[in-house]
């Protein structure tokens, strides 16, 4: 599928957000992609990502993938998932500028994961993609303390459901437990698919990942 590719530096709240683009000729929806913890190496090129990138892109998706405020190109400071849902936001708005007025797919890895959930709780989505989210990262109450499914900040009721959200996660995860994963989306109802043998990062799983994605989006 024939692509455009492009590399920007949008006005957000706390500078400029760097943004990569791939666009098919007819795209069918947009997707934004949110990278893992900056403080801990995350950018927009993390290998996870990038095959999240490549997955809805070969769904007809518009992708967008961005790095948050003090990362790569991106100015500004780590703001706890705060600023970078912010972030986020400014990002989803570009795509729908320059892409149309088309259906929107969010997803995100570990803390991309928790902001894109923080974003899909005002973006009006059609489908979230969330990889081993970190809502520890955005709850304030400390990576020691399992998230609260009734926190705010983690989506209000009614807005995820198994129409529109889904959840990846590896069973040998050491960095997000796949009890908060389970712990979230009960609730909601909304699906846990578990890779066996994934750790946090898909070492050699990343083809399952990309399957997953690909045929549920």
């Amino acid at each position: 599928m024939p692509a455009a590719t492009g590399r920007v530096l949008l006005e957000g709240a706390s500078g400029k957000i760097e943004v990569v683009s791939s666009l098919p000729e007819a795209p069918r929806s947009i997707a934004v992609i949110a990278h893992p913890h900056p403080l801990f190496g995350g950018t927009m090129d993390n290998k996870v990502v990038t095959t999240l990138a490549r997955a809805f892109f070969e769904g007809g998706a518009a992708t967008f993938r961005f790095n948050f405020r003090g990362v790569g190109a991106s100015g500004g400071a780590h703001d706890e998932g705060r600023g970078e849902t912010d972030d986020m936001l400014r990002v989803i708005a570009h795509a729908r500028e320059f892409a149309g007025a088309l259906p929107l797919q969010l997803a995100g890895f570990s803390f991309g994961g928790a902001v894109a959930t923080r974003a899909s709780a005002t973006a009006d989505f059609a489908q979230l993609v969330l990889v081993a989210p970190g809502f520890r990262r955005i709850t304030g109450h400390g990576m020691g303390e399992a998230p609260d499914p009734a926190d705010p900040n983690l989506g209000a009721p009614g807005r995820h459901g198994p129409s529109n959200t889904v959840i990846v996660h590896g069973d040998l995860d050491e960095t997000v437990p796949l009890a908060d994963s389970i712990a979230w989306a009960t609730p909601r109802e909304v699906p846990v698919i578990v890779i066996p043998g994934g750790e946090h990062f898909f070492h050699r799983k990343l083809h399952v990942l990309r399957e997953i994605v690909a045929r549920w989006v």
